[in-house]
Formats: C-alpha cells, sequence, structure tokens
C-alpha cells in the first residue's frame, strides 16, 4: 500500500487545498501528516514548538511521515519541512511525488500572519524566502513533477496534476 500521490512544499504553496482537491478528484482518502503530528500529540503544532521544541516535532514528523508512507493509499501532504530529514527522503523514493512552487510574494499573501506556523512567527517574509530557497534543492531531490501554483486557481493545479499523474501511471502500465 503507497500513495497515489504524495505533495510536498513551501508554506502557502496549497499542499492541503489540492492534495484535498486531487484525493476529491480520484475518490480517496486525504491525508495530511501535520494532523497526524496534532492528534498524536494532542496539542497544535505551535504548542509543540513553544513546549517541547522544534527537535522533537521533527521526531514527531518523521514518525508521521513514514507511518502515513506506509498504511495511507490516498493523498498525502507532508509539512513543509517534512523533506530536511535525510530518512524521509529516502523514503519517498519510489513514490509519485509533487512540489508544489509558489512565488515569495503569493506565498506571503497566502500564508498571512498566520499564528499556526511557529517558524514564521517573526518577519514571515524574510523567514519564508530563506526557508524556500533552503528547502528547495531537497523538494527538487524528492520530486517526481515540479508544478508551479502561482497565479493559478486550485482547479487549474489539480487539473495538471491529474493529467501529469494519469499520464505517469498509465505509461507504467505498458
Amino acid at each position: 500500500m503507497k500513495p497515489k500521490a504524495v505533495i510536498v512544499g513551501p508554506p502557502g504553496s496549497g499542499k492541503t487545498t489540492i492534495g484535498t482537491l486531487l484525493a476529491q478528484r480520484w475518490g480517496m482518502s486525504f491525508r495530511d501528516t501535520d494532523s497526524d503530528i496534532v492528534e498524536a500529540a494532542g496539542k497544535p503544532i505551535p504548542d509543540i514548538f513553544v513546549d517541547e521544541g522544534e527537535e522533537h516535532f521533527r521526531t514527531l514528523e518523521r514518525y508521521a511521515v513514514a507511518n502515513a508512507l506506509s498504511e495511507h493509499d490516498g493523498v498525502l501532504a507532508l509539512g513543509g519541512g517534512a523533506i530536511l530529514a535525510e530518512e524521509t527522503r529516502i523514503l519517498l523514493k519510489g513514490h509519485t511525488v509533487v512540489y508544489l512552487t509558489v512565488e515569495l510574494g503569493e506565498a506571503v499573501s497566502r500564508v498571512g500572519l498566520d499564528q499556526g506556523r511557529p517558524l514564521l512567527a517573526v518577519n514571515p517574509r524574510a523567514t519564508l524566502r530563506y526557508l524556500m530557497e533552503q528547502r528547495r534543492p531537497l523538494y527538487e531531490e524528492v520530486a517526481t513533477f515540479v508544478v508551479e501554483t502561482s497565479g493559478r486557481t486550485p482547479d487549474e493545479v489539480t487539473a495538471e496534476i491529474d493529467r501529469l499523474v494519469v499520464r505517469a501511471d498509465s505509461s507504467d502500465v505498458g
């Protein structure tokens, strides 16, 4: 059992929105590892960062991703920093991974000053720029497909991913 598609990308790229739409389009379930972490920890992600620190959160995240990759056969969205862990990048090999890219200005407008994103609590624009630049090579390393989301509707992005994944699935059959 493995996900039909794994969605990765920086905050504001639309992972949850696009993942949910893809799952609906394909008639399957959607799962978000950030939600898994919240459920397992019994508290919101910002509280995990404050109470136990980022290292503890990343440990929970690695476990949540490994679990979801092995037991979920729908569409899976990973948290923006999940690809920082080498073991996660190794686990993603052999999966269909869609990297959603987004321009900085659009990501900032989508994320805003969201208190649910502890890494963006101070100077969100500069921090987001840094995170996007730092993580881009890691997203590209795991990506099967790269899809730009800036200036596009969720339906347009979803339709493109559907075409890419369905085309790839049909070429694997022959």
